[in-house]
Formats: C-alpha cells, structure tokens, sequence
C-alpha cells in the first residue's frame, strides 16, 4: 500500500507552518505571463548564460534585471500571492525575480496531467514527492538535471545543496532533477534530532475531556467509554450534534487516519528481520479496526466523517463540535487559533491515544529525507541561468533567512543580540497566520523550498494553543525514510496493481468501518485480501523490497 503522506509533514509542519497551508480551500491563478522586456529573453538572457560567476559566488547576483517565473504549485489550496506581502517584494527587489504563482482550481491531478500531456510545463513545478507526476516529467524528459545546470550556470549550487539530498534523488542516469523541501538526512536527526516533532496526534477538545475525569484511552474499553460519556454528556455543541471522533477526509485509496496514522500509535513495525511488514494484516491493526467498527454500529462516528472534505471539517473544528480527532494538528491551527480566542479550555490537546496490547509507546512519523514536496525546473523555462541561480538563493543560508525573516527593519531585527522578528510581528503570526501571511509574507509563506532544520536558528519558540500539542509529539518520533520511494511506475506491471490495490482498499475501508458485524467485517476484509492477491500483490511486494533495501543501503552511506 502506497505509504501516503506520509512523512510528508514531517518536521515543517511542526514548525509553526501550519495555518497558512489550512487556512484555504481553494486557490487562483495570480498576477500575469512576463513581459518582453521582463522577460530576458535574449541579449540579457545570454549574456547572463554566459557569463556565470565562478563557485565561490552566488550566481544571481551577476544578473538582478527584472525577470518573471511561472511557477505551478500542485496544491489547490494554496491561497498566496508573490507581491503583495514586504517579503516577497523584498526578495524581488533583491533578486529582480518575480513570481506568477499557477494553482490549479479543481482536481490537481487532472490540472498536472493535462500539463504534462500537452508539454507546456510552466518555468517550475512543486509537487508531493510521492505523486506519479514526478516520474512522468522525469522519465518524459520535461525537466533539466538541477546538477548539469548549475555546472553550467552556477558552481555555487553544490555549495549549498545538500549532497545527501542529490544523492537520494538521483535517477539512474547519475543526474538529479529534483530538490525537497522540509528534508532532513540521516546527520540532520545526529544533528538535530532532540528538536523533531510529529504532525501526527490524537486529540480531545480540552474542556470535555477534563469534565469527563480525563478518561485513558489508550484500551479499545477506554477508547469506547470515553467517546459514549462525551455523547451523553455533550450531545450538543452550541445547539448543534457533537461528533465524538473525527478523522481525515475518505478518499478513493484509503484514509490517512485509519492507516499509517493509526499504525504508528499502535506501534506497528514496518520491517521484521529486514522483510518488509504487512501493516495491513498485523493482529493489532485488525483489533482497533473492529473498535471503529463498533464505534459506528453505537452510533459514535456520525455519517458526516464519511462525506465530509478539508473544508467542511475545518469549519467544524472551528465550531468546536469534535470530541476527539486522529488528525495532524498543523491542518487546524487556525480553527484552533479561533476556539483559544473564544475560550482557551475548549482548544484540542493531544493526549495517549489508540495503543498496542502492551501499551507500547507510539512511533510516529517525524521528519525524513524525502521531505513533503519536490521543485523542478521545465525545459520550457524562460532562461535557464537565472532559474537554477534563484534555486540555489532560496535553499542557501541568505535565501532561507530572507523567506523565514523577512526584511531586517520590516519583519525583523536583531534583539537582545539575536535575530528575530519584532514584537507586533510575532504577536500576529502566533494569533492569525492567514492574516499574517497576507500582511508580512514571512515565516515561509513561501515554502516551496523552505529547510525545516536551518530555519531553527531564526523560529520562536511555540505557544499555546500549539506548543502542548507540539511538545505531546517529542521523543515518540522516528524516521520512517527507508519506506519512501518505494512505489514502482504506474505504467509498470506492479505499478497497475499497486494501483488496483490502492482502490480496492479504498473502497474496503468503509464497509469494514460500516459493517454490522464482526462477522461481516471478517468476510469484506477475506474478500480484500484475495482480490489483493489476484490484482499481484506478492509481485508488488517483492518489487518493493529490492527498492526499500536499497534505501537502507543509501541512507547507511550518508552517515559515513
């Protein structure tokens, strides 16, 4: 099964990220395509091809003319513009690099596809590292190797870039076309480790819970009794039903909550003895699986959990009418900015959630090399110079300060003899970080590109109502890296089946969830298990095997 998101939110979203990827639904296409005279498209463009600096300098300062990116986000949700905020006006000023940001209105997929069938990829691409459109664009040879452009372009690349990052993403061919954000290799847990969290929580709204006597829930007769007191006790939130638990959204592979998520806390191992582990089957997952399903036949999971999306949970959350939600805490910090503003007891906070039979402590996940999403740069850019050179200002030390910092003087300055924002500065991005983003553009609204571990020097320290749930997620964090990349081609034999899989299960999860019996949840998930079989899983796992030891292999050498 398709390891889904993952590790994506690793340590980025433990930082304080948060708000400004949850606070939108939808997203627009912003500003327009460069003019010819921004666009240097010709004399400037080869005299700045030609007449690169050498390694020991930036690249984009030889060229700071007025140039304009389009640069696709793959998140339809993405609600900012270049621009508009001091911080990206700063950054153009400084750099002459303008952003068109193009997001996608509807289905992202469907928007990425159709891009790539066409071949009108625009100047950069963000996306998931995990989605197939990287390996399209990749093998399609839509993309330049971020390596042989900067040899061409800007030496200084390989002075800030990460070598263990180009090595885990280079393709057979010795090149690497891709470069993460929120990444963190094998030295940076020896190296900051003790500061990683996880996204990955259980949470109860504070009041209700303290009112019922702070019930364990950590035992499926725990976990059940908790959430029938909360319905007697609170059948109502505000003249409006209470949902006991709530969970990420269904989608037709699967849901977040009910996989990886609930793994971890039951502290599901992935690998025995250096073979991958069927998650899916292990007698634990299968016990808590049943808990949900009797859950739902008491009429503890209310029907809106199953249809609802993103949208419709956070103005639900915002209402305050959840009991308790396996969820990522970052994708409702500003819900929980507005229950803190209204009454700080009845914010959610992260306690001992679903555990194994041992109790095992969970394992979740943290921060890994493959980071949340990947950049590339199109054969279709306007000038491959000033692209690979603003690549490497923003992932070099001065470009992560100016997009976590801001301006000094604007956003920031140097107090009590560290740098760090100013005081109104600070109060707003820790009490509205959509109406942070919007006025200051800074603390990586911009993330494209953001280094989750660099940005430690400059970030504040968390506060309420985030830091309890932050600090809840500390040392219950493991690195999960191995089992990235694992996926074979979609086009592959084993590519179709993980696919057939995926979409099996997807559509298994809720009847097993909706059963009336345990008896009819043992024979739907009988039935998974065989069509599994027949769409290949065995080939599937024995492609994934020979990928997830060869990780282990490249993620050993890092260290040395």
């Amino acid at each position: 099964m398709h390891m889904r998101i993952k590790s994506w939110l690793t340590l980025f979203l433990a930082i304080a990220l948060a708000v400004s990827t949850a606070a939108c639904s939808g997203g627009s296409k912003s500003g327009q395509k460069a003019t010819p005279s921004e666009s240097p498209a010709s004399p400037s463009a080869s005299v700045s091809a030609g007449a690169g600096p050498g390694g020991d300098e930036p690249g984009w300062k030889s060229d700071t003319s007025p140039i304009t990116f389009d640069w696709y986000l793959n998140f339809a949700w993405f609600p900012n513009k270049w621009g508009v905020d001091p911080t990206s006006q700063y950054v153009t000023r400084k750099t002459g690099v303008n952003i068109n940001f193009i997001v996608p209105a509807g289905n992202e997929n469907e928007k990425l596809n159709a891009m790539i069938a066409s071949g009108e990829l625009p100047d950069f691409i963000t996306l998931g590292w995990w989605e197939e459109g990287v390996r399209k664009m990749v093998e399609g040879g839509l993309v330049y190797a971020l390596d042989e452009l900067a040899e061409e372009y800007d030496p200084y690349f390989f002075k800030v870039a990460d070598p263990a990052k180009l090595a885990w993403y280079q393709q057979p061919d010795g090149h690497t076309y891709v470069y993460p954000n929120a990444s963190s290799s094998p030295k940076d847990y020896e190296k900051y480790g003790t500061h990683f969290t996880s996204n990955q929580t259980f949470v109860v709204r504070k009041d209700m819970y303290e009112a019922l006597g702070k019930p364990d829930m950590r035992t499926p007769e725990g976990f059940l009794n908790a959430l029938r007191a909360a319905k007697e006790k609170f059948p109502t939130v505000n003249g409006l039903p209470l949902i006991p638990i709530g969970f990420h959204e269904f989608t037709d592979t699967g849901n977040y909550s009910f996989e990886s998520y609930l793994q971890n806390f039951l502290a599901i191992p992935m690998e025995k003895d250096g073979k991958l582990y069927d998650r899916l089957t292990d007698p634990e997952y299968i016990r808590w699986l049943k808990v949900f399903r009797q859950a739902n036949e008491e009429g503890l999971i209310a029907k809106d959990v199953f249809i609802d999306k993103r949208a419709q949970m956070e103005e639900k959350i915002a209402q305050g009418r959840y009991f308790a939600m396996l969820y990522q805490r970052t994708d409702f910090a500003a819900q929980q900015n507005v229950l803190y503003a209204n009454d700080p007891n009845s914010v959610y906070i992260a306690i001992d959630g679903p555990a194994n039979t041992n109790l095992d402590p969970p394992k979740l996940s943290g921060p890994g090399i493959s980071g949340w999403t990947v950049t590339l740069i199109s054969k279709n850019v306007k000038d491959k110079a000033r692209a690979i050179r603003f690549l490497t200002y923003l992932i070099s030390e001065e470009g992560q300060k100016d997009l976590y910092l801001g301006e000094k003087g604007v956003t920031w300055d140097t107090i009590d003899g560290k740098d760090q924002f100013k005081p109104e500065v600070l109060e707003l991005l820790n009490k509205d970080r959509s109406e942070f983003d919007k006025k200051y553009g800074a603390s990586y609204t911009f993330w494209m590109l953001m280094d989750t571990n660099m940005n430690l020097q400059w970030a504040p320290p968390a506060v309420e109502p985030f830091k309890q749930m932050e600090d809840w997620t500390r040392g219950k964090t493991v690195s999960y890296s191995q089992f990235d990349l694992l996926d074979p081609p979609s086009t592959s034999e084993e590519g179709i089946a993980n696919t057939k899989i995926g979409q099996e299960w997807g559509k298994t999860l809720p009847k097993l969830l909706l059963a009336k019996s345990e008896e009819e949840f043992d024979r739907v998930f009988a039935e998974f298990l065989e069509k599994r079989e027949s769409y290949g899983f065995a080939k599937l796992q024995e492609y994934k095997q020979k990928k997830y030891e060869e990780n282990v292999k490249k993620l050993e050498e890092f260290l040395k």
